[in-house]
């Protein structure tokens, strides 16, 4: 059975029944349809940077290498279209390199193109879906490819309509960007508020956004991670009153209809949980959103660590925070929350 530690950024020990690199549509499409004729369960990775295995996968592992960037323009716009397999860091430097800003605060998420959307990734107040012009699946059960604009992707906090209704035998192919020539610079997190906007270059936006998360986040080569585990949490406007009549110093970010998102790694901060370890599994020393392999950690290490982190949080702030890593068991995903709760 062939190992998985070298196809995800946790490094959990975990192995598969089969492992396929594709690098065509057809090698996929016939490699599903292989799986399914034995009746295996089938999962895409991507580059293993958003996962956590809990036990072995008794099936099939197809692999995305779908490569390639097409770039075209108009007047107003520049348009790329990027196969699921490409790096996403990767595209981000490709398109600088090009002129072709936008994408600068996206810069070093782990994981590759086609797992932007399934996620809605983002960062430093920009999200895919604020760059998102379509995506294109393939249906394998029809053999067919299909496209999605931005609106049919439901977009939302982490969330899309593939995590839903093209949950299953549903693959990204490939990614289109739209993004403007009238560039604007997105400066509203962290130290970006300190560059003056009127002067600030993409370049510059992307070497500091590189020097942060280089600063927080450790390398996977080191110590195993998925980068961010829990997502920020989302409260009433009436919940954040009340924490912030107790905890005048906590981070907040507004957000529609009355709600308010805060710092789940300002949480696990305050509960004096940074450097926490259970088993080979540890909350990361620099910054307590992150959770680590730090000693040969199993998949049941890291639940039973972030099981206690949401306890603690939960105890101290009445806020239960939720994966944001995919947990995949035997024969699939699982539910992330269920498995902590």
């Amino acid at each position: 059975m062939p190992s998985l530690i070298p196809y995800h950024t946790f490094a959990t020990p975990a192995n598969a029944k089969m492992l396929l690199e594709f690098t065509t549509v057809d090698e996929l499409q016939q490699a599903w349809r292989q799986a399914k004729a034995e009746n295996q369960p089938v999962l895409f990775l991507g580059q293993g940077s958003n996962v956590l295995f809990l036990r072995d996968f008794n099936g099939t592992v197809l692999v995305n290498r779908l490569m390639g960037i097409e770039h075209r323009q108009d007047e107003d716009f520049h348009y790329l279209h990027a196969h699921a397999g490409e790096n996403w860091h990767s595209l981000v430097e490709w398109s600088l390199s090009q002129g072709i800003a936008g994408l600068e605060n996206l810069a070093l998420i782990p994981g590759c193109a086609g797992s932007a959307p399934v996620q809605n990734i983002g960062a430093y107040g920009v999200e895919f879906k604020d760059v998102c012009d379509y995506v294109d699946v393939l249906d394998l059960a029809k053999g067919e490819t299909f496209r999605l604009t931005n609106k049919d992707c439901h977009f939302g906090y982490r969330e899309s309509i593939f995590k839903t209704q093209y949950k299953g035998d549903f693959v990204v192919i490939a990614v289109g960007l739209k993004l403007a020539k009238n560039w604007q610079p997105v400066l509203k997190y962290g130290s970006l508020a300190e560059f003056d906007p009127s002067a600030v270059m993409p370049k510059q936006i992307f070497d500091e956004v590189c020097a942060v998360r280089r600063a927080k986040l450790p390398d996977p080569k080191e110590f195993g991670n998925a980068g961010s585990f829990f997502k920020n949490p989302v409260v009433t406007q009436r919940q954040f009153d009340d924490l912030k009549a107790e905890y005048p110093a906590i981070p907040s970010y507004p957000q529609q209809q009355g709600f308010v998102k805060l710092a789940a790694g300002w949480l696990i901060d305050q509960c004096g949980l940074k450097g926490y370890q259970i088993g080979g599994a540890a909350v990361h020393e620099k910054q307590a959103l992150v959770l680590i392999n730090k000693d040969n950690a199993t998949g049941a290490d890291v639940v039973e660590l972030a099981h206690h982190i949401r306890q603690v949080v939960a105890a101290k702030f009445d806020v239960y925070l939720a994966p944001e890593v995919r947990f995949i068991a035997e024969n699939g995903e699982v539910n992330a929350e269920n498995a902590i709760s």
